[in-house]
C-alpha cells in the first residue's frame, strides 16, 4: 500500500513518512503545482471544491505510483473536506469506481477540514452549458454542436504542457471568431505532481508513472466545478464517442488497466450517483455515447465549422513522441486513438495521412517494434468476428444497452476497417486484413 495525505492549509497534520504529503497550497509552495482560471469569479459550492481537491490527488497519487509487472497497485489517500459525514458515507464508493477506473484498489479516508463551507453564489456572465474541451475531435464536434443550438458556452481544459495548451487555445479562438466572442468562454486548469524546491515540507519522489488512467476523473471534476459554479442547473457535457467509451479491449493481454474507461457506461453512472449523494445536481451527459467517431462527425449540426477545423484538432496519446524520430509533433498516426480518428475522418471523406506524423497503412516499419503495437493490436481484434457480448469485455453494460453498445462497437468496426481498405494499404498491411 502507497498512503498519500492531501493538505490544502500549511497548518494541517503532517503524516509521517513514509506517507508521501499531496500539498495544495494557496499561492504554490505545495507538492501540487497549480496554475488555473477554472474558479475566477466563480463561488463553486464545497461539496463540487472538495471533488475537485479529490480528484487533483488522486491524478498526482496515480503519477507518483509506478506500476509493478502485475499492473495493479493499493494506494490510499487522506482527504480534508468540509462535510466528513457526507464523504464518509460515500467514500468506499468513490473508492470502488477509483478502482474500476484505474484498474488499481484504492482506499479513501475523508478528515476534517479546517476551511469553512462555501455556498454557490449566481455568477455574473451565465453560460448554458460547460463543455470539456480537450483539444480533441470529439471535444470540439461537442463544443460546435452546443454553440450551432445558439447556446453560451464554458469550455473546460486541462493541460500540461507540450502541444495541448496551444491547440485548445487556437480552436477556442477558432470558435470565438465563428460563434462570437461573447458565446464562447475558455477555463483551464494546469495540474501536475510538482518538481523539488527548497520550500516543500516533503518533496516528492522523481518517478514518474506515464499510464495516467485517472486523469479523466481530474477533468470531469474540473468541469464539474465550473459547471457547479455557474449554477446547480448548468449541464456537464462530456463529449465522446461511443466506440472508444465501450473501448472494448484489443486483445485479452489489454485488459483491465491496460485499457481505459474515461466515459465508460457504469464509471459515468457510478460518478453520477457519488455526486448526487454529496448533493451536487448537475447532469452530465454524453451526447455521442452511442455513435461511432464516423458517425459523430456526420451528424454535426455545424458540419462547414466542424469539418474545416477538424484537422487542426489533437486526437494523440502521445503528440510529443515522434520528436525523437525527428519528425513533426501532433497526431502521430500509429496510437490507437490515431487509428480510430483516420477512420472517422475516412468516413466523412476527410482522410489525409500528410496530417500525421508516420503513415500507418504505408511504413511497414510500424507493424514492427513499439510504434506498431496498437496497430498489430487491433488488425488482430478485426481479424475476429465481433459478438455482442464483447462489449462486456471492459466492464458491465446496463442490460437495456447491451444490444444498442454491440452496434456501435460493430460499426466502429466496420468504420476503422473500410478506411483500411481505402487507404490502399502497403502489400504486407493488407495481407493481414480480413476482407
Amino acid at each position: 500500500m502507497t498512503d498519500f495525505r492531501l493538505r490544502t492549509r500549511r497548518d494541517q497534520e503532517i503524516a509521517p513518512a513514509p506517507t508521501v504529503l499531496l500539498d495544495w497550497f494557496p499561492g504554490g509552495g505545495g507538492t501540487i503545482q497549480v496554475r488555473q482560471s477554472l474558479t475566477s469569479h466563480l463561488a463553486a459550492p464545497t461539496a463540487a471544491l472538495d471533488i475537485l481537491r479529490l480528484a487533483a490527488a488522486v491524478y498526482c497519487a496515480d503519477r507518483l505510483t509506478l506500476r509493478p509487472g502485475t499492473w495493479t497497485r493499493c494506494i490510499g489517500l487522506e482527504l480534508p473536506v468540509r462535510d466528513v459525514a457526507a464523504w464518509s458515507a460515500v467514500a468506499d464508493d468513490l473508492a470502488s469506481s477509483l478502482s474500476f477506473l484505474s484498474g488499481d484498489y484504492w482506499t479513501l479516508r475523508p478528515i476534517p477540514s479546517s476551511e469553512p463551507s462555501r455556498h454557490a453564489q449566481a455568477a455574473n456572465d451565465p453560460v448554458d452549458a460547460v463543455c470539456l474541451f480537450s483539444g480533441g475531435l470529439d471535444s470540439f464536434a461537442g463544443a460546435v454542436d452546443l454553440l450551432a443550438d445558439g447556446k453560451r458556452v464554458c469550455l473546460v481544459a486541462h493541460y500540461e504542457g507540450g502541444q495541448a495548451p496551444k491547440t485548445q487555445e487556437q480552436l477556442a479562438r477558432q470558435l470565438a471568431r465563428r460563434f462570437g466572442t461573447d458565446r464562447v468562454v475558455l477555463r483551464r486548469i494546469f495540474l501536475r505532481p510538482a518538481p523539488k524546491t527548497s520550500g516543500q515540507t516533503r518533496p516528492l519522489p522523481e518517478a514518474r508513472e506515464p499510464s495516467t488512467r485517472s486523469r479523466s476523473l481530474l477533468f470531469l471534476a474540473a468541469g464539474l466545478v465550473v459547471a457547479a459554479g455557474y449554477g446547480p442547473d448548468v449541464p456537464l457535457v462530456i463529449p465522446e464517442n461511443g466506440f472508444i467509451g465501450i473501448n472494448v479491449p484489443l486483445t485479452d493481454a489489454r485488459n483491465g488497466s491496460l485499457t481505459t474507461r474515461t466515459t465508460h457506461p457504469h464509471f459515468m453512472a457510478d460518478l453520477r450517483d457519488r455526486i448526487a449523494r454529496l448533493e451536487i445536481t448537475n447532469t452530465i451527459t454524453n451526447p455521442f455515447r452511442l455513435m461511432t467517431k464516423g458517425e459523430m462527425l456526420a451528424a454535426s449540426k455545424d458540419q462547414e465549422t466542424l469539418w474545416a477545423l477538424a484537422r487542426k484538432t489533437l486526437s494523440c496519446a502521445h503528440p510529443e513522441a515522434p520528436r525523437f524520430a525527428k519528425r513533426r509533433q501532433g497526431n502521430c498516426g500509429y496510437c490507437f486513438p490515431c487509428l480510430i480518428r483516420r477512420g472517422a475522418l475516412n468516413h466523412v471523406g476527410l482522410d489525409d495521412p500528410a496530417d500525421y506524423s508516420f503513415d500507418a497503412m504505408h511504413e511497414d516499419e510500424q507493424l514492427t517494434g513499439d510504434r506498431g503495437d496498437d496497430l498489430r493490436a487491433l488488425v488482430r481484434s478485426l481479424n475476429h468476428t465481433a459478438r455482442p457480448i464483447d462489449v462486456l469485455r471492459n466492464g458491465p453494460v446496463p442490460s437495456a444497452e447491451v444490444r444498442d453498445f454491440a452496434g456501435v462497437y460493430e460499426r466502429g468496426r466496420a468504420e476503422i476497417l473500410a478506411w483500411m481498405h481505402a487507404a490502399n494499404p502497403s502489400t504486407k498491411l493488407r495481407r493481414l486484413l480480413p476482407p
